[in-house]
């Protein structure tokens, strides 16, 4: 692999951005025989095929300023045995060896941690590990601990090729026994226990985790709704709430708060199922599977540990801008609230689906129904659900930028759009769909557009 020279010049960043490099790490083995050795020891991103682990470091290590916003970034290795399910539920072994690993942003102090970690299943469907659900504003101005943990073979063994030093005995398959992803369902909710470990090597360091939400997008929605419906009802209780985004959730109703949040992507039937006392379903109008918001975090994390970020030609502009994290933001507070005092969210209108999939649409072309976020409210571009092209493009949705024609309008003066800005995000905000944070976001946006200028 090719790496630039400007990736080996950031070691004053990395140690601006909290990474912790650590000289040694620990070992720390619980009850159930689950060892968690860490904080792995680092350098700063360069080249991870170095022969010594101390000159790597983690895949996807954020290139952002943690230490600025009171963070800090470790990784470690936990390793046990688990037991393998297939999708039905049906147990095929148990006591079988895994070792993988676990990367962790956290507050630096405990008075900045809000009690609740975001334990993500790293989705695999590029071919490696992805942050698909970090969203650093969000994440870090609220004292979340985020935790993604890599519990597929095709994430681990991508990472083993990346860096053999570092990753090279991490296996996921029980030696090859189990190549079908059986072990990740146990391998996932293991890891997630160990982060409420304290002492030496615990994950959270001296954080104390008084709430645990399992969170996953897309594929690894996928993988944790069979855990929840066939594997959940006959293991241990881990979890004490769970957020599907972008992805399937489960049919069984259990006692643990369930969040879906989809994007107008994912929606294409009418049919849906109802809220209940402990399920909520959202649908975000004019929003994306996978949008501009984790595209651009991702973009120069990928061109610096692959050598180059994917690029793809898409048949419509790619990549709605309408932003589905505040959404997701949202939800885990909704989330938090459900979980420590019993209330619950509010629903929300569904998006309007015509009987074929299709959505029905303004005469703009945005789609009607569904929480509409100001980016739609009082739109500048089309912001859809919807492309095609070339592998994931189908998942972009598209974004078009409305003509001074079209803007003018809309909004025939400066204030008119602004208003119009302020206006669905306050009944957002009535309406329990958006953090005060986000929309204070949106406003500043607004007030340094164009729209409106003469």
């Amino acid at each position: 692999m090719k790496y630039s020279s400007h990736a080996r010049l950031l070691a004053a960043a990395v140690v601006a951005a909290g990474l912790v490099l650590a000289p040694g790490t620990a070992h720390a083995r619980d009850a159930s025989g689950t060892a968690v050795e860490g904080p792995v020891p680092g350098a700063p991103p360069g080249d991870p095929s170095s022969p010594d682990v101390e000159d790597t470091y983690p895949w996807m290590a954020t290139n952002v300023d943690l230490a600025a916003r009171g963070y800090v970034e470790q990784e470690f290795f936990v390793s046990g045995e688990a037991s393998a399910y297939d999708t039905t539920g049906e147990r095929l072994a148990t006591g079988v060896p895994y070792k993988t690993r676990v990367i962790v942003r956290r507050p630096a102090r405990p008075h900045r941690f809000n009690g609740t970690v975001i334990a993500e299943w790293q989705n695999v469907t590029a071919g490696y590990d992805l942050d698909a659900l970090w969203s650093t504003d969000q994440i870090t101005r609220d004292g979340y601990v985020w935790a993604g943990i890599s519990a597929q073979r095709v994430g681990v063994q991508q990472l083993t090729r990346w860096s053999p030093a570092r990753y090279g005995d991490l296996d996921v398959t029980g030696g090859g026994r189990f190549t079908n992803d059986e072990l990740s369902y146990d391998i996932y909710a293991q890891v997630a226990k160990a982060l409420r470990r304290s002492g030496a090597s615990a994950p959270l360091g001296g954080l104390k985790a008084r709430t645990i939400l399992g969170v996953g997008a897309s594929q690894s929605a996928a993988r944790m709704t069979v855990y929840y419906d066939k594997v959940l009802p006959q293991s241990e209780k881990v979890f004490d709430g769970y957020a599907f985004v972008v992805g399937t959730a489960p049919e069984r109703r259990g006692p643990e708060p369930v969040f879906q949040v989809l994007s107008e992507t994912d929606v294409r039937s009418p049919e849906r199922p109802p809220d209940t006392r402990t399920f909520r379903r959202w649908e975000v109008a004019g929003s994306a599977h996978s949008g501009w918001h984790g595209q651009q975090y991702r973009r120069p994390i990928l061109a610096r540990d692959l050598g180059e970020a994917p690029e793809y030609q898409c048949t419509n502009p790619a990549f709605s801008r309408v932003p589905l994290h505040h959404v997701i933001a949202t939800a885990y507070t909704h989330l938090e609230r459900w979980i420590r005092r019993g209330t619950p969210p509010p629903s929300a209108p569904p998006l309007q689906v015509n009987p074929d999939g299709t959505k029905v649409r303004d005469s703009l072309g945005l789609a009607k129904g569904g929480i509409r976020l100001s980016q739609v409210e009082a739109p500048t571009a089309l912001n859809t659900g919807d492309n095609s092209g070339e592998t994931f493009c189908f998942l972009f949705g598209t974004h078009v930028p409305f003509d001074k024609a079209r803007l003018t309008s809309l909004y025939p003066s400066r204030g008119r759009y602004i208003a119009s800005v302020v206006k669905a995000d306050a009944r957002n905000l009535r309406q329990g769909y958006l953090l005060p944070a986000d929309a204070k976001q949106n406003r500043e946006d607004a007030l340094r557009s164009d729209v409106g200028r003469r």
